[in-house]
């Protein structure tokens, strides 16, 4: 459909789940992709994407370290001339460790990876974009971030900070032409929330995953994907 057709896109924690299908889905709208991850299966999904005839470039980088993340915009505006959407999807859930058993390392590595590189991401891509007065930054969130119950401690204050991280950015970015959006997932079959399901699978109680849904079911990362393509779109 060429939605993203011309468009230069970053996309972080593009080796599975939500990232790895919506890198694959920006691009087959026309779109080259950065794929950026520190694991190392992230040359996959460029490799996925070059096979179906589009154009992606994998690095394997950390998405919480500015360097990285400055290196893989200033990438985007070397060789593809720009970048006009960020999806700054990379995260962890960090577990669901008991309230008192938790520490200021953990807590930090947590809040590291999912709000301070979220941060990272919006920050330079905004700074690349405002140049051109245009562009769409998308970051993903939770539930978790809205309500209780949907995640560990730390993995739903980082994600509570990073909703706090786009409206508080969406003010500042006003009248540049740069928009910032946040998409709160709830319960989607990735590489991060397998051992629920594997767990449910083993109990023979897979139908109850999701049933306090409207839907009555989990998500799926191509659905999440579709509305980062909304949101990215013109």
């Amino acid at each position: 459909m060429n939605t993203l057709q011309g468009k230069v896109a970053l996309v972080t924690g593009a080796a599975s789940g939500i990232g790895r299908a919506s890198a694959l889905l920006f691009a087959a709208e026309g779109a080259t992709v950065v794929a950026l991850d520190r694991a190392p299966e992230v040359e996959a999904t460029a490799a996925a994407i070059q096979a179906r005839g589009g154009r992606a470039v994998a690095l394997i980088r950390d998405s919480s370290a500015e360097e990285d993340v400055a290196g893989a915009v200033a990438l985007a505006v070397k060789d593809y001339g720009g970048l006009d959407v960020c999806y700054a999807n990379a995260g962890i859930s960090g577990g669901l460790v008991p309230f008192f058993e938790e520490t200021v390392e953990h807590w930090t590595l947590v809040l590291k990876i999912n709000l301070i590189g979220t941060f990272l991401a919006a920050k330079y891509s905004a700074l690349a974009m405002v140049q051109k007065r245009r562009g769409s930054i998308i970051c993903t969130a939770s539930v978790a971030g809205l309500r209780s119950g949907a995640g560990g401690l730390p993995y739903s204050a980082s994600k509570a900070g990073v909703i706090s991280l786009v409206q508080t950015a969406a003010n500042q970015l006003a009248g540049t032409g740069v928009r910032i959006n946040a998409i709160c997932p709830g319960l989607i079959e990735t590489g991060m929330t397998r051992p629920i399901f594997e767990q449910a699978r083993a109990r023979g109680s897979e139908r109850k995953i999701g049933q306090l849904n409207p839907l009555r079911r989990p998500g799926a990362p191509e659905e999440i994907a579709q509305t980062a393509l909304f949101l990215a779109s013109d």
